[in-house]
Order: structure tokens, then sequence, then C-alpha cells
């Protein structure tokens, strides 16, 4: 499996509660904040939840 690097660069006032708790669930608080994960399906479906708010890149 691939892995993925997420990072957190916009704020998340203003979203959803969905969302916020989307970006806990990845293990995203702060801003600039990083996590990596397996690219799983489950994975690449919430990250498209908040595509607006993370950042990207393969590992």
């Amino acid at each position: 499996m691939a892995k993925i690097r997420i990072t957190k660069i916009k704020s998340s006032i203003g979203s959803t509660v969905r969302q916020k708790a989307t970006l806990q669930a990845l293990g995203l608080g702060k801003m600039n904040s990083v996590a990596e994960h397996t690219e799983t399906e489950q994975i690449k479906g919430m990250v498209r939840k908040v595509q607006h708010l993370v950042k990207v890149e393969n590992i």
C-alpha cells in the first residue's frame, strides 16, 4: 500500500461539525499539522470531504 502525507493548510473555523470531526479522525488538530496514513479507500474518502482544508502528498 502507498502512504500519503496529509497537511492541514486552512483553518476549520466556519466548517461543519462533520468536517471538523473528519479532521480530528485524520489526526489533524492545529494549523500545519501533518499526519501520515496508508492510502486506503476510507482515508481517501475522508480526504475528499475536507480537500479544501488539506494538502496531500504521496510518499
